[in-house]
């Protein structure tokens, strides 16, 4: 799938309709239509989030966060790209990436953990890499190289930014229906409360 391949699918061209649906409520269907058919995407979505950073930068200080985020980068980016993915943005020591299927997204985060452990036998302990990743699929506003937004991505961003423990990937059920062939890898089903919601998730073990 081509990300790049969708007419003007920028943000000021998305601030610019929805500034229309404020001025205009009466064609609030109409634009609706217009910002889906712009800025649809069915992707699996890949999130990232580095571990124990909070802590790391209360002892060591900002240049060491930057670092390692800058570290994490390096390693993750090429692996996201050998996959068919694409980086959409980093947020401190969070990773985005969207990817057209979702086995592409979950080879991907396998061997981002194992470049971040291959890396880590020649680290001090305080310079080691270790993340959660939670991948979702389903449509998806792809805004540019900038930015994304639906369902998917929220559900995946709560899997990998609060639900999944270190060097551990979580799917959305959604992302795990989207596995044609799980035979070869162990996935074990979970059950999540939080922030109101019912999740079921599916861990890679």
């Amino acid at each position: 799938m081509n990300f790049n391949s969708m007419p003007d699918n920028t943000r000021s061209r998305l601030h610019q309709l929805l500034q229309e649906r404020i001025e205009y409520p009466e064609r609030e269907s109409e634009i609706d239509t217009l910002i889906h058919q712009t800025f649809d995407h069915n992707c699996a979505i890949l999130v990232l989030d580095l571990s124990g950073f909070s802590r790391l930068t209360i002892r060591h200080g900002i240049i060491h966060f930057l670092t390692m985020v800058h570290r994490m980068s390096a390693i993750a980016n090429p692996i996201v790209i050998h996959h068919q993915g694409r980086v959409i943005k980093q947020e401190a020591d969070n990773l985005f990436a969207v990817f057209s299927e979702v086995p592409m997204a979950v080879d991907a985060a396998v061997d981002i953990l194992k470049g971040f452990a291959a890396v880590n036998t020649g680290l001090p302990d305080e310079k080691d890499l270790h993340a959660s990743i939670g991948i979702g699929y389903g449509t998806t506003l792809l805004i540019g190289d900038s930015d994304l937004y639906g369902s998917e991505m929220n559900l995946a961003s709560k899997l990998g930014e609060d639900l999944a423990h270190r060097n551990e990937i979580l799917l959305t059920e959604q992302a795990f229906q989207q596995l044609a062939d799980a035979s070869n890898q162990s996935w074990e089903q979970l059950s999540f409360s939080i922030s109101g919601l019912e999740l079921i998730s599916y861990v890679l073990r």
